[in-house]
């Protein structure tokens, strides 16, 4: 499909831009009348749906953004350049909802700049903050070539090119650092968060599982894009995607269960309560799942079958986050009689992301070189 051929006012696009519409009224109301009035946290609950599916899910389908481009720059896998601007340009869209959701989440929002001149190196939050400023920026420095070629300003474009390679090095160090340092956010709760999920070895988890949802993310965009836009995507690029999925998510399954067993032991993920059975359906959804549908050959030369594992790993990630975010605290928040569940507003705030985020794309498919390789 030529970019001329994509239409822009269509049902979809006009439904996007309502959601995007409905979410900019909650972020009006949140402003006005603050976080309690358009969420149900409180002091027990003082992180939920925002945090647990904005910015730790966000961030962490993020990650293909750092993957495929160190894979094309620094380790020069030129099979995998026809998507590096989707998967960058997704990536940067991910962290910019990220910091919204933080923006929005914090008491007093319009202080979000602070830890910027304000340095508290001792502080996981501190570090977590500074990491989304530093790559965010990164991410559009990354993505500014397609604007520059839009503009026909040959000079800018020249200039970043020269630099992409350590531009994308400085990238790739951040982000391993960032989805590390959003686990280790949640070794501050060692009393609150279940031993299910809670463990020294928490940061490397998120990494390895970010690794995982990163490459089956930038799978699914690519396998839905190149439906929806109608280009032709090499096979050899999503089959190497879903072998890459296969050895991370071998490699996870095994500390997954080695924690388990040196830890609270197999027999707390079998106890029949709440937190048991949602650790079985992240580990059934998200990596066993796709672990043993993956380890069949003939499945990974599908299309279909991929894609169907790419979902299967995108959901369970996301209940990896929502776990540890929200219902891996729940025991604890229990013992003092309060319960959480998203207001409507959370809801719809979320929903209004994921459609900016596709709305987002499919202009930047209109009118930006976003598919340089493709053959249309």
């Amino acid at each position: 499909m030529n970019q001329k051929d994509i239409k822009m006012m269509t049902p979809m696009t006009l439904g996007l831009i309502l959601v995007m519409a409905a979410a900019g009224v909650v972020v009006v109301y949140r402003l006005l009348f603050g976080i309690g009035a358009a969420t149900h946290l409180s002091d027990i609950w003082p992180w939920g749906f925002w945090i647990g599916m904005d910015v730790l899910g966000g961030v962490a389908m993020a990650a293909g953004g750092f993957i495929i481009a160190g894979a094309v720059y620094i380790l020069n896998w030129k099979k995998y350049k026809i998507i590096v601007r989707p998967s960058i340009l997704n990536a940067f869209f991910g962290y910019v909802l990220a910091a919204t959701s933080i923006t929005l989440d914090i008491g007093v929002p319009w202080r979000i700049w602070h830890p910027i001149v304000m340095w508290q190196i001792n502080s996981i939050m501190f570090i977590v903050a500074i990491h989304v400023v530093l790559y965010t920026s990164t991410l559009a420095t990354e993505s500014s070539p397609m604007v520059f070629e839009k503009l026909k300003m040959t000079g800018a474009y020249r200039a970043v090119s020269k630099i992409m390679v350590p531009i994308v090095l400085f990238g790739v160090l951040l982000s391993t650092l960032h989805q590390s340092s959003l686990g280790a956010v949640y070794l501050i709760v060692p009393t609150k968060l279940s031993p299910l999920w809670y463990s020294k070895s928490l940061p490397y988890m998120f990494l390895i599982s970010a690794v995982l949802m990163g490459l089956s993310m930038v799978s699914f965009e690519t396998i839905l894009s190149s439906r929806i836009f109608k280009h032709k995507i090499p096979m050899d690029v999503i089959t190497g995607l879903a072998r890459g999925s296969l050895i991370v998510a071998a490699i996870y399954f095994a500390i997954k269960v080695w924690l388990l067993v040196s830890g609270p032991g197999i027999g707390a993920a079998f106890d029949g309560s709440f937190t048991a059975n949602m650790y079985l359906l992240e580990m059934a959804i998200g990596v066993v799942l796709p672990l043993v549908l993956l380890s069949v050959k003939d499945f990974r030369t599908r299309i279909s079958s991929i894609f169907a594992v790419n979902i299967l790993v995108i959901i369970g990630t996301l209940l990896n986050r929502l776990n540890v975010g929200i219902f891996g605290l729940a025991e604890y928040a229990s013992k003092f009689g309060v319960d959480y569940f998203p207001s409507l507003m959370e809801f719809v705030l979320t929903a209004g992301m994921v459609a900016f985020a596709f709305f987002g794309f499919k202009v930047s498919a209109k009118y930006l070189n976003l598919f340089p390789e493709t053959e249309h």
